[in-house]
């Protein structure tokens, strides 16, 4: 063990620490040096998200004090940035420690002088955002770790329009949180009279500007024994979607009972995600025995959907981010023109990693969409850049998030899932399905197929592999992938886009990200980017091509997964 962890942990001994941590690390010392080192071999870093890591004890870890230094820097710098007195909301999921470490920040908060508006019980992530522009708040707070596994739990930071820290407010509560040297200068308590409880009423905001998204009530009412099964995957999306479903009109909905209770231990899965089908798979179990019309699955903080639908066999498939994005952009732009809803100024956001198809649809429907970094935070960004003259209607990226409406900042599992049911039940009221409607967009703008490739490197060297994978790929691009030519290469950290042809550059107009971006010359995109709060890279593909009738579906389908399967064979992936 080198001398900067050891001195960590000695300072945890000796410092002002609770007799059960120390208990904790006296058994680490004995029984597992390792996990003893990897607790404490450096400090959990506070990005530009905020906090995310497993629990337990040490600097690399998410605990008490961890929390607390992280938000009395937050506090300082909140009190820096505004002249009265700060509001600040704060909300958590079923995640265990969640409602601890929501009530140490509010502690802490209240400390320094700061009006907390703390959630009596769980909530979704999608509603704190809401709650920080319904009560005027300059900041908020989420205690959760969104899909990852039960050991994690994490701490996402918030501006006063809702959305999480952009620039440069990331960066400055960043250097306020690195500060913050020693828990003996964190405010722990005193002023609890600063912390005010809230419940049903802000619920109640919510869910009536939930409920004013819909653009077709009337379907629903034609429609609304419509089948819907849904599981909240243990998490903190019961608390609202049934009674928002309700709201909508729906009189059929059944939630799976295994995955109904918030349950931070997630005893039915691995993974708390609705991006994998093992976390949906007791959803499809009951959704094949009611005969339903749509599963859908939210993750523990509500924040992303995952749907399941019937194929033309009537088999049931899993939809992916991307082509739940396509059907909800496609049925907000739509819908909205066919209701004579629409606005001139209307525009729709995606992220650079997000099927293109959406820019297709956008493009023939004479309206705008806009490309950004991945992350909610660069959508509402966007949109407050741009509202004073344009109509925010819908955002998406392909990792499972919607975002409709410009009531609140972040992507929203709960709209999501009362929209995407009222999208089934105008296919219903046709006598169609979302699986024949995607068939169709599909023919009319080009047949359009994702898939991504995860790899995670753990450890204290996982970052430095994945940093020289990047490296690499910057020094050293491809100049053929699967045989054909790479004629772009788009460099988002270093701002720079690149003919590979031709020689010629250009700026991309867009916050340094470590993305980088292969285009091919048969419309093939590759994009490779590092997670930013996991040891992990993520890799992206996207081909396409025409289909011209339905008929044609599996076979195009097939050859568009042997031309991501030649790729990732190509890159060396797998």
């Amino acid at each position: 063990m080198d001398g900067a962890t050891q001195l960590k942990i000695d300072t945890w001994l000796n410092g002002n620490y609770d007799q059960e941590t120390k208990d904790e690390i006296r058994r680490l010392q004995k029984e597992n040096p390792t996990e003893l080192t990897e607790s404490f071999y450096r400090n959990l870093e506070f990005g530009t998200g905020g906090l995310r890591g497993i629990m337990g004890v040490g600097t690399n870890r998410m605990n008490k004090y961890t929390v607390g230094m992280a938000t009395q820097g937050y506090a300082n710098y909140l009190k820096q940035s505004f002249s009265t007195q700060p509001k600040v909301a704060i909300a958590y999921d079923s995640r265990n420690n969640s409602r601890f470490f929501a009530e140490t920040a509010a502690k802490v908060f209240a400390a320094n002088g700061i009006k907390v508006y703390l959630f009596q019980s769980l909530r979704p992530t999608p509603e704190l955002s809401f709650t920080i522009r319904y009560l005027g708040c300059q900041g908020g707070l989420v205690l959760t770790a969104s899909h990852n596994p039960k050991e994690y739990n994490g701490y996402k930071a918030y501006w006063n329009d809702g959305g999480q820290l952009v620039p440069p407010h990331d960066k400055n509560v960043i250097k306020e949180v690195e500060k913050i040297a020693s828990v003996d200068e964190v405010k722990w308590a005193g002023a609890e009279n600063n912390i005010t409880v809230i419940g049903k009423e802000v619920d109640e905001a919510y869910m009536s500007m939930v409920r004013s998204l819909s653009v077709y009530p009337e379907i629903i009412e034609k429609q609304r024994n419509l089948r819907i099964v849904y599981t909240p995957i243990h998490g903190t999306g019961i608390k609202l979607v049934p009674e928002v479903l309700q709201r909508f009109g729906f009189t059929n909905v059944h939630v799976v009972d295994e995955q109904a209770t918030p349950d931070g231990n997630f005893p039915t899965v691995v993974y708390p995600n609705p991006e994998e089908s093992e976390a949906m798979s007791i959803g499809l179990k009951k959704a094949k025995e009611l005969d339903a019309d749509i599963l859908l699955g939210t993750d523990p903080d509500a924040d992303r959907v995952g749907i399941g639908i019937k194929d033309n066999n009537g088999d049931w498939v899993l939809m992916n981010g991307n082509q739940t994005a396509v059907l909800a952009f496609n049925y907000m732009i739509e819908a909205r023109k066919a209701k004579g809803i629409a606005q001139d100024n209307d525009m729709v956001v995606k992220t650079i990693v997000t099927t293109d198809m959406i820019d297709e649809i956008a493009r023939q429907s004479g309206i705008k969409c806009y490309n950004v970094l991945t992350g909610f935070k660069w959508i509402a960004e966007l949109i407050k850049e741009k509202e004073a003259n344009e109509n925010y209607v819908i955002g998406g990226e392909e990792s499972y998030g919607l975002m409709i409406g410009s009531k609140l900042r972040d992507k929203d599992a709960v709209s999501a899932v009362a929209l995407l049911c009222e999208m089934a039940a105008y296919e219903k009221n046709q006598g169609k399905t979302l699986y024949n409607k995607l068939i169709q967009l599909y023919i009319k703008y080009g047949f359009y197929k994702e898939s991504l490739i995860s790899i995670t490197k753990k450890g204290m060297n996982g970052q430095k592999e994945i940093a020289d994978m990047m490296e690499s790929y910057r020094k050293n691009p491809p100049t053929n992938i699967n045989g054909s030519s790479v004629i772009q290469l788009l460099d988002y950290e270093l701002q720079s886009g690149k003919n590979l042809q031709t020689g010629e550059t250009w700026e991309i107009k867009l916050p340094v990200s470590n993305v980088l971006q292969f285009i091919l010359a048969d419309g093939s995109k590759i994009s490779a980017r590092p997670s930013g709060t996991e040891p992990k890279i993520k890799f992206y593909f996207s081909v396409n091509t025409k289909l011209d009738n339905a008929n044609d579906f599996e076979a195009v389908k097939k050859e568009l997964d042997n031309r991501i399967n030649g790729i990732i064979t190509d890159l060396k992936l797998k």
